[in-house]
C-alpha cells in the first residue's frame, strides 16, 4: 500500500498545479485579470502584477511539496462515495492557503531557506513576500464564487464557515508557536498540543471537513472527519519536526539540521527533555534556542541533549499513537471500501515518511 500512496501523490501533484494555475495563471493577462477581479475602472498594470504576485507565487510553488492536503480532500471525498474529479477544483483552497502561511512564516521566523531555495522575502523584498502570502489566503475563493451555482446556498455557507473558523484559528496557533520561541511565554506538552491542533491541524481538518460537506456527509460525520484530519496534521507536524533533527535527507532541503533550533522552536521533544533534563542540561538547551544560533556545532549539541533523554524516540511514538487514535475516530464513520484503506494507508505514510 505504501507503493500506491506514493503513486497517487506522483499522479496528483500535477493534476493539482493544473488546477491552481487556473485560479492563479502562471502570467496574468487581461482575460485572467478580469476572471479573478472584474474589469477595470481605469487601467490594470500588467506588469507590476506579475512580478508582484504571479512570478513570486509560481517561484515558491514550483519548488515542489508534498501537496498532501488536497490529496487529503480528494481521499475523503473518495472514502465518502462522492467522485473526487468532479471536486477537484475545491481540493486547492487549502494548498493556495498553505504555501502562503509558509511565506509568511518565513519572514515571521528571520528563515533563510524553504524546499532548498532562499526564502521568497530573501528573493523578492519583504514587502513582495508578505504581500503574496496574504493574498494566497483569499485567491483560492474563486473555486467557490466561480462554481456557486454547482453547489447548494447551505454547502456554500458552510464551506464559508467552516474557512472563517479555520483561518482565526491558524493565526491564534501562529500567535502561541511566535510568543514561545521568542521566550515570551514557556509552553507544556499540551499547551504545545494544542498550537499544533490550530497551526498545522487547521488546513488539514479545512481540507476533509470542506469535502466532507461536499460529499453531502452528515454533521457527525463532517466533524468526524475533521478529528481525524488534525490529529493526522498533528502527527505529520512532530515527525517534521523529528526530521529536522535527525532526517539527514529532509534537513538537507532546509540548510542542515536543526534549523528548528535557530528558530529556538519549542517543539514536543524540546518540551520532553526540559521535562526530563538535569538542570545543567536543562539550562543549556534553552541557551542554545534562545541565541537563535546558526552555528551547526551548537545545534548539534542541542540536537545531542535531546536524544540523551529519549525525546526523539517519544516523539516518533507519540506520533504513531496519533495516527491510532485518529483512525478509531472515524473507523466507524466510514464503510468498509478499498478508499477507506487507502485514507488509512495516506495517513500512516505521512508519520513514517523519512522526507
Amino acid at each position: 500500500m505504501k507503493r500506491e500512496i506514493e503513486k497517487i501523490f506522483e499522479e496528483k501533484a500535477s493534476v493539482i498545479n493544473r488546477m491552481i494555475e487556473r485560479y492563479i495563471p502562471r502570467e496574468y493577462n487581461e482575460d485572467s485579470l478580469i476572471f479573478t477581479l472584474g474589469p477595470p475602472r481605469y487601467e490594470y498594470n500588467m506588469e507590476a502584477i506579475n512580478k508582484a504576485i504571479a512570478d513570486p507565487v509560481w517561484e515558491f510553488l514550483d519548488r515542489g511539496g508534498k501537496r498532501w492536503r488536497p490529496i487529503l480532500f480528494l481521499l475523503v471525498c473518495e472514502a465518502l462515495g462522492a467522485a473526487p474529479k468532479k471536486l477537484l477544483e475545491f481540493a486547492i483552497i487549502p494548498e493556495i492557503i498553505h504555501n502562503g502561511t509558509l511565506m509568511i512564516d518565513d519572514v515571521e521566523d528571520a528563515s533563510e531557506i524553504r524546499r532548498g531555495k532562499p526564502c521568497t522575502y530573501k528573493l523578492f523584498g519583504l514587502d513582495i513576500a508578505i504581500n503574496t502570502g496574504n493574498v494566497m489566503y483569499y485567491l483560492p475563493l474563486l473555486a467557490l464564487i466561480k462554481n456557486k451555482n454547482k453547489i447548494s446556498i447551505e454547502k456554500q455557507n458552510r464551506i464559508y464557515e467552516i474557512y472563517l473558523h479555520e483561518m482565526i484559528r491558524l493565526s491564534f496557533g501562529q500567535a502561541m508557536d511566535i510568543a514561545w520561541h521568542k521566550g515570551l511565554a514557556e509552553a507544556n506538552e499540551k499547551q504545545y498540543l494544542q498550537m499544533c491542533v490550530y497551526k498545522t491541524g487547521t488546513l488539514a481538518r479545512m481540507s476533509a471537513k470542506m469535502a466532507a460537506v461536499l460529499a453531502g456527509a452528515s454533521d457527525d460525520t463532517i466533524e468526524g472527519m475533521g478529528r481525524f484530519a488534525e490529529t493526522t496534521a498533528v502527527a505529520f507536524q512532530i515527525q517534521d519536526d523529528v526530521l529536522d533533527l535527525v532526517g539527514e535527507e529532509f534537513a538537507e532541503k532546509k540548510g542542515g539540521l536543526g534549523q528548528d533550533i535557530t528558530e529556538g522552536k519549542r517543539s514536543l521533544m524540546v518540551i520532553h527533555t526540559l521535562e526530563k533534563a538535569e538542570p545543567a542540561d536543562k539550562k543549556r538547551l534553552l541557551q542554545i534556542l534562545d541565541t537563535h544560533t546558526t552555528d551547526q556545532k551548537l545545534r548539534d549539541e542541542a540536537i545531542s541533549i535531546i536524544k540523551k533523554y529519549g525525546s526523539v524516540r517519544y516523539a516518533r511514538w507519540f506520533a504513531r499513537g496519533l495516527i491510532e487514535k485518529g483512525w478509531k475516530e472515524i473507523d466507524k464513520l466510514l464503510q468498509a471500501s478499498e478508499a477507506k484503506e487507502k485514507l488509512r494507508a495516506f495517513a500512516h505514510y505521512l508519520v513514517e515518511r523519512e522526507i
